[in-house]
């Protein structure tokens, strides 16, 4: 199959999953990403069972191909299917919208891997009113068109990173887990989705020393709330590693004060429940925080965010806004949003021009 695959750099790894299986990807990414791609293939780096060091897998040495290239050249129709992989505010940039538009129009089934749900996927929640959550998303117009029964999300569990030293064909992960999507509600693109699974799920990787399995799977479940067990992590650890003054790494968020992220966690998973959710759905807390312990940097939130972005995906915003139409309320989750809103709105203060150069920009504009 050909699957279309938004985001180079976390969208790498299921590349190199599907190319292991024999499939072919193709890349959306800025033109010198993209030829640096289609020049030397993408590199992932990761840890494997009873291995002491990193496994390193190049896409050249695949049975499938990887490919790059930027959104303009992108003819949607050509693919079987397509992969949401970037963070949701990078959906409303130049050229990425208008082709966002163009998958919308092609009909094509799209699997979202992002901490954001779509809003078309939203819409498969029952009783859920997605039009009191337009405010939580960037540009919310990018989803117009979509047909949620051919919207599907995946948690994106796996953690992984673009090692700074190294050029943007370079992925390392850092917890090797899987990924865990719904079914699509229409049954042939479920199907498609189940071929890859069991494809990549049959892949057995010759290292010079035989044949092994490596980690990270596609794992289709029949739920749709399975891909929201990542909400009471994103809520008890991501974005507690936001402070006032500074950011600390996931693994001090979670356990500098553990009954404190047990409570607001629970509360994450009740809500869901209450959404529909079955418990097994979900993830218990103490997985989850045996898996956090591991996790020695502050999550890609708060890295963004104090490195001065104006828009973070806003889960955040998203859960509290849900639990309001529920009649619920956390303090611990209110606090949070609010912090996060004041630290966005420094981010944009310091980026806005000064008011003399907003004066000519305004005079420049009546002029013309």
């Amino acid at each position: 199959m050909d699957v279309l695959i938004l985001g180079a750099a976390y969208g790498s790894l299921l590349a190199t999953k599907l190319a292991m299986a024999g499939h072919n990807a193709t890349l959306v990414c800025t033109a010198p990403t993209a030829r640096l791609i289609n020049r030397q293939g993408v590199r992932v780096r990761m840890p494997v069972k009873d291995r002491a060091s990193l496994l390193e897998i190049s896409s050249r040495a695949l049975r499938g191909e990887v490919c790059a290239n930027t959104p303009e050249e992108i003819h949607p129709g050509a693919y079987d299917l397509v992969v949401l992989a970037m963070q949701e505010a990078q959906y409303g940039a130049p050229g990425v919208r208008e082709l966002m538009g163009r998958i919308a129009r092609s009909g094509n089934p799209c699997l979202a891997i992002m901490n954001m749900p779509p809003l078309p996927y939203l819409k498969r929640i029952p009783g859920l009113s997605t039009e009191a959550l337009l405010g939580c998303y960037a540009v919310p117009s990018v989803w117009d068109g979509f047909d949620p029964a051919m919207m599907t999300l995946a948690s994106p569990d796996p953690q992984a990173f673009r090692p700074p030293e190294e050029q943007k064909n370079v992925l390392q992960v850092g917890l090797p887990t899987n990924f865990k999507a719904a079914r699509f509600e229409a049954e042939a693109p479920t199907a498609l989705l189940r071929r890859l699974e069991a494809d990549i799920e049959a892949v057995r990787f010759d290292t010079g020393e035989g044949a092994i399995e490596i980690p990270v799977k596609l794992k289709v479940h029949d739920s749709v709330f399975v891909p929201l067990a990542k909400w009471p992590m994103l809520i008890a650890g991501n974005y507690r590693c936001i402070r006032p003054d500074g950011m600390i790494p996931i693994k001090e968020a979670v356990h500098g004060n553990v009954e404190e992220s047990r409570r607001v966690y629970e509360w994450v998973v009740e809500l869901c429940i209450g959404l529909g959710a079955a418990a097994a759905d979900l993830v218990p807390f103490e997985k989850y925080a045996s898996a956090a312990a591991g996790l020695g940097k502050p999550s890609s939130a708060a890295r963004a965010l104090f490195g001065g972005a104006e828009q973070i995906e806003r889960v955040d915003s998203l859960v509290r806004r849900i639990a309001g139409q529920r009649g619920l309320h956390s303090d611990t989750l209110h606090e949070m949003v609010s912090l996060i809103d004041a630290r966005l709105g420094i981010n944009r203060a310091r980026k806005a021009p000064p008011p003399a150069a907003r004066g000519m920009e305004l005079a420049l504009a009546t002029a013309s």
